[in-house]
C-alpha cells in the first residue's frame, strides 16, 4: 500500500514539473521559470497576455 502512495507521489511531482502551460497546452521552458517565479504553470506569451488582459 505505501509503495502505491509513494508511486503516485512519483508520478504526481513529475507531472507538475513538465513544461506544458496550464493556458495554451504547449510545451515550452519558460514554464518552468515561471512556475519558479511567480508560482503559475504559464509560458511567456500566456503570462504576457494575463498581465495586459488579466480577466
Amino acid at each position: 500500500m505505501t509503495k502505491d502512495l509513494e508511486k503516485k507521489a512519483i508520478d504526481r511531482k513529475d507531472n507538475d514539473l513538465n513544461n506544458i502551460c496550464e493556458e495554451c497546452r504547449k510545451e515550452d521552458e519558460t514554464v518552468f521559470q515561471n512556475l519558479i517565479m511567480t508560482g503559475f504553470k504559464l509560458c511567456k506569451s500566456c503570462r504576457v497576455s494575463k498581465t495586459i488582459f488579466p480577466i
